[in-house]
C-alpha cells in the first residue's frame, strides 16, 4: 500500500490515494479502484458515502443518477459542480451491491482505513464549506445520526461551515416526505449563501 506518513500537497496525496489497495488487501469485496477527483482550487468539500457502480467504472465522483439528482438540487450544471466542489467520500472504492437492495454499506474497518485520506484532504485543502451527503457521511464528520435534527442547519466543523444534505440516491425515500423536502430546501439555500460568501471573498483578494 502506498501511503506516506505526511503530505505537503494535495496532488501527491491524490496520486497515492488513486493507487491505494488497502481495503482489497484486507479482504473486503470492493469492485473498483479508488475514485479521486483532481483538486483545482475548490473551496467547498462535498463528502458522500462511497462511489457507485458508474463512478467506479469512470473513476469520477457523482456520475450516476444520484449525482444528476444532486446537481439538480444544487442548480449547478456539471462543469459548475466540479469546479465548485472537491468531491470525496467515506470510502473511495465502489463497495459492490448489497444482496438485498442498493449498494453495500462500507464496514467500519473500511471506513477507518479510508479516514486517513479524508483527514489529509481537509488539512491540505482547508475548505470554507463542507457538505456531508447522507447519513453515513454526516455521522463520520459531525457525529449526528438523525437526519431530522441536522438537515436545514449549519454546524462548525474544523475551520469551516458544515451544511448536511440527505442522500440524493433514488434508494432513499427520506427527501420524498414533504417536511423533509422543506428541510432540504433550507439546507440548499444555506449552501448557496455560503458559496456566495466564498465567491465574494475570492473576488476581494
Amino acid at each position: 500500500m502506498t501511503r506516506r506518513a505526511s503530505y505537503r500537497s494535495i496532488a501527491s496525496l491524490g496520486r497515492d490515494n488513486r493507487a491505494c489497495r488497502a481495503c482489497a488487501e484486507a479482504g473486503f469485496p470492493i469492485e473498483s479502484l479508488p475514485v479521486v477527483q483532481p483538486y483545482t482550487g475548490q473551496r467547498a468539500y462535498l463528502f458522500g458515502q462511497a462511489p457507485g457502480v458508474v463512478e467506479g467504472r469512470e473513476r469520477r465522483p457523482w456520475r450516476g443518477d444520484a449525482g444528476q439528482r444532486l446537481r439538480r438540487w444544487l442548480q449547478l450544471d456539471e462543469d459548475e459542480f466540479y469546479a465548485t466542489f472537491y468531491c470525496a467520500s467515506v470510502t473511495r472504492c465502489y463497495p459492490g451491491k448489497d444482496p438485498k437492495r442498493g449498494d453495500r454499506t462500507p464496514k467500519r474497518p473500511e471506513r477507518e482505513l479510508c479516514a486517513f485520506w479524508r483527514e489529509w484532504e481537509l488539512r491540505l485543502i482547508q475548505p470554507a464549506l463542507i457538505v456531508p451527503v447522507g447519513t453515513l457521511a454526516i455521522e463520520q464528520l459531525l457525529g449526528i445520526k438523525d437526519l431530522e435534527s441536522c438537515i436545514g442547519r449549519s454546524f462548525p466543523c474544523r475551520d469551516a461551515v458544515a451544511i448536511p444534505l440527505p442522500h440524493s440516491s433514488g434508494a432513499s425515500a427520506w427527501p420524498n416526505v414533504a417536511a423533509n423536502w422543506k428541510r432540504t430546501q433550507v439546507a440548499l439555500r444555506l449552501i448557496h449563501r455560503e458559496l456566495a460568501r466564498i465567491h465574494r471573498n475570492q473576488a476581494d483578494r
